[in-house]
């Protein structure tokens, strides 16, 4: 098997709504027919799982709520992994330990590929190829390149996508939008986020070096990026992870998808046209070897937008509430008249003056949301993109890894948003593709 290009085969001819005629088996037990409510098996998603960690099993567990979904394949690197999700699914449930092989499992229509970062490109690719739509968990990437690789690649085999950045589907972003877009701020001339957290000076913590589980291809673990020793931390989820920066990018692609895609989509951004960052490790002393401080400032046309995160500290400004260490982010809009500040679960109005006094609050005007998983089933269906579509999501993404070669290169990077391509900076086109461990190759093909 070549181990970059999986084998490409015919696509199944992909569902039909419940108001097409379908051709049955002549003999079927009647449960099988939608008896008691049930749905009929050619009616159903036959879905896929690609990494069977705690976040690949949500994003599962949140479709398999609905009865038109059934799970009939598994991927995981690590054995007793995937039993868990094989025996919780026996008897429809095929296991893979390799994700080239299921992708051409012939009873799958569907893939949610929730891997560590570094795998994200090849796998959603891959599954574009053998004609299955996905739900790709975020970061959607780690490198420019690929980036756009994975858009072209779902436009040119015309699959449905949606990336895992649930909580756009909440009721107080759709608040905040419908807000932003009342023009009662007035002009927005700048945009602030943040995402902190205090991990102490021990970080993730250290001797994490140990020898490989039973049951783990940790060569197969680490795939395209760089062959390291095994580190339990690492493995463990996505929390660790996020202190390694060939396998995740740290900690801004981890939370800046949630966060940033607040301002992409009230505001409508398109690329920034100057991306500048600054950070580094200045204070853990653990096993990881990313930033713990990262600063970015991103410039629009008519706004710049500033992006901060901190390992090391966790004050949050006007979210800070209890004085103790935890999680906090927050979002800000700056206009002429006022700012508005929210964070998941809340937003509040700070006027200028009296300059607010006779603005109205708008009336709700975009429908909730049948949740993030359930809208990309429902578009599975209908051949229609759901809202956070990689042709949405690029938008969100690219400012993201973009911020990471300007933090590598320590120089800012100015970017044609008409052409997708770095301006006036050959080694940061160089860098903007990335460079997989043999024998894995970049799909050079997809990146523009």
């Amino acid at each position: 098997m070549n181990p970059h290009q999986p084998r490409t085969t015919s696509r199944r001819q992909f569902l039909k709504s419940a108001a097409t005629a379908i051709t049955l088996p002549c003999v079927i037990p009647a449960s099988a027919l939608g008896a008691n409510g049930e749905t009929p098996p050619s009616e159903r998603i036959r879905l896929g799982l690609i990494g069977c960690g705690g976040m690949g099993k949500s994003n599962l567990n949140n479709c398999i709520r609905h009865k038109d979904v059934v799970v009939t394949a598994a991927c995981d690197v690590y054995e007793p992994r995937l039993e868990v999700l094989t025996e919780q699914f026996k008897g429809v449930c095929k296991g893979f330990r390799d994700y080239r092989e299921m992708l051409q499992h012939k009873d799958l229509d569907a893939v949610i590929i929730a891997t560590p970062p570094h795998w994200h490109a090849l796998q959603a690719i891959a599954a574009c190829e053998a004609g299955k739509d996905l739900y790709l968990q975020k970061p959607m990437t780690l490198h420019l390149a690929e980036s756009l690789a994975i858009r072209n690649a779902v436009k040119k085999h015309n699959r449905i996508s949606q990336i895992g950045t649930q909580i756009h589907a909440t009721e107080n972003y759709r608040r905040v939008v419908e807000y932003i877009g009342s023009g009662n701020l007035g002009p927005i001339g700048a945009v602030r986020t943040f995402n902190v957290m205090n991990q102490g000076l021990q970080g993730i913590g250290t001797g994490g070096n140990v020898p490989v589980p039973e049951g783990l291809d940790w060569e197969m673990w680490c795939g395209p990026a760089p062959l390291r020793p095994y580190n339990r931390r690492l493995a463990e989820d996505a929390y660790y992870h996020s202190s390694w920066m060939a396998y995740s990018g740290g900690w801004t692609p981890g939370m800046a998808p949630h966060i940033i895609d607040l301002p992409v989509w009230a505001l409508n951004l398109g690329y920034p046209t100057l991306t500048c960052s600054s950070g580094g490790r200045f204070t853990l002393r653990d096993d990881g070897d990313a930033y713990d401080h990262h600063e970015v400032l991103w410039q629009y046309p008519n706004l710049t937008m500033t992006w901060m995160s901190s390992l090391t500290n966790s004050y949050g400004f006007d979210f800070h509430g209890e004085p103790k260490p935890q999680r906090r982010l927050g979002i800000y809009f700056h206009g002429v008249n006022g700012t508005l500040y929210a964070n998941y679960d809340m937003f509040k109005i700070v006027p200028e003056g009296d300059a607010m006094k006779d603005k109205q609050t708008p009336p709700k005007s975009i429908p909730p949301s049948p949740g993030h998983e359930r809208e990309w089933l429902d578009c599975i269906k209908s051949r229609q993109q759901p809202s956070c579509s990689v042709f949405y999501h690029v938008k969100v993404d690219v400012p993201i890894v973009l911020s990471l070669l300007s933090l590598k290169l320590g120089r800012s990077i100015r970017f044609d948003p008409a052409a997708e391509k770095i301006v006036g900076d050959a080694e940061a086109s160089r860098l903007a593709m990335p460079e997989y461990r043999a024998p894995w190759k970049f799909p050079q093909e997809y990146a523009g």
